[in-house]
């Protein structure tokens, strides 16, 4: 017997998060794929079928975690690069795109070399600010959501129902009505984005942060569920030149399914200059090291959603808890006005519920984890 939180979740992906109309052409992408992502993708398809859009099932990455594995251990450097002659064809032609995160083991590649993994990343890097692109100008709506597998209850050391409890409770897929509730939130957030229009410096403190920056010129984007489900929180991108100060990271950092430990980042006129991972710090350093972009800050952004409180080690949850604050390098946003450009986007997390404080223009706006506009 099919959850119906499960159906309730693959509703709103399509009908509140993509707005799929008849007609759209809708990607429904299992990552990595494996029997665990269906009963959502099935879900999903059913629903793009009743909006009247026509479903392209599709796998990405190379398919499998171990697939995945075999590909970076075994490729040479032209394999590595190859970019398949469908794959820009299909970037441009999706009017929607839905994936599904349901990964067995996420722990796969950390022992495959980090220099092997960023090969096929620079070669993707013209597609993924495609992709970004088209989002930005309103002809690409995506959404990223998770089916709960036993390997993400691991890493939040829960058991997968409790998992599955804390994924339904976070969506509001546990809801009679989630999609009123999304609305609600879009409304409150909508409010706070409106206020910081025209801001042009921020401060961050906390004991964990001291951080200056421009945004002048940038947008704050109000995330409500359109592209991430769950969803809860607003971000922009920081001037690329006028970032400075430093930030240690309140929980572990994770990538490309390396955990790093707590980072220890210095920045000096928008690049970081210092960068000290727990462990793992060549992999780290592989990945700041990718491009030129990969140094600098895509991404501020403001965590809140009240329902979602504990650490998960994922970070379509994690960047959403309510009282933090997360920075990305690499990749930015270019609906924000941000212009960097890199093959990642690494999140790196900051818990500001005790004592953290935001200043915008000399007034403060933001302290212990709660908006004071």
């Amino acid at each position: 017997m099919t959850d119906p939180r499960i159906d309730r979740l693959a509703e709103i992906l399509v009908r509140y998060s993509t707005r799929v109309k008849p007609g759209d052409l809708v990607g429904i992408m299992g990552y990595p794929f494996s029997r665990e992502a269906l009963p959502l993708m099935e879900a999903v398809f059913r629903e793009v079928l009743r909006a009247g859009g026509h479903p392209y099932p599709y796998l990405e990455a190379r398919y499998t975690e171990e697939l995945d594995r075999i590909f970076y251990e075994e490729g040479n450097d032209d394999q590595l690069q190859y970019l398949e002659p469908w794959a820009e064809q299909m970037t441009r032609s999706l009017d929607c795109d839905i994936m599904v995160m349901a990964a067995t083991n996420t722990r796969a590649l950390t022992s495959v070399d980090s220099s092997r993994i960023a090969v096929p990343s620079r070669a993707r890097a013209r597609l993924f600010n495609l992709y970004l692109e088209r989002a930005a100008e309103g002809s690409l709506r995506w959404v990223i959501a998770m089916m709960p597998t036993a390997a993400y209850a691991q890493d939040a050391e829960m058991s997968l129902s409790e998992f599955a409890d804390f994924v339904f409770a976070g969506t509001y897929a546990d809801r009679d009505d989630p999609i009123s509730l999304w609305k609600q939130l879009s409304e409150t957030q909508a409010e706070l984005v409106t206020k910081l229009a025209g801001k042009r410096t921020m401060v961050v403190q906390s004991p964990h942060i001291d951080l200056t920056f421009s945004i002048q010129g940038r947008t704050f984007v109000n995330c409500d569920g359109d592209r991430n489900m769950p969803d809860g929180e607003i971000f922009t991108c920081p001037v690329e030149d006028a970032v400075d100060g430093w930030m240690e990271s309140s929980f572990p950092a994770i990538f490309r399914g390396v955990d790093v430990g707590l980072v220890r980042l210095c920045f000096e006129k928008g690049r970081v200059v210092a960068a000290e991972a727990e462990k793992n710090q060549d992999h780290l350093t592989a990945m700041l090291d990718r491009d030129e972009g990969a140094r600098r800050v895509g991404e501020f952004g403001i965590g809140t959603n009240e329902q979602i409180k504990k650490f998960t080690k994922n970070m379509l949850f994690d960047e959403k808890i309510g009282g933090t604050i997360h920075l990305a390098l690499g990749a930015s946003y270019p609906e924000t006005g941000g212009m960097n450009k890199s093959a990642i986007h690494w999140d790196f997390l900051c818990d500001m519920r005790e004592g953290g404080t935001i200043t915008a223009d000399g007034k403060r706006v933001y302290e212990s984890g709660r908006f004071l506009i």
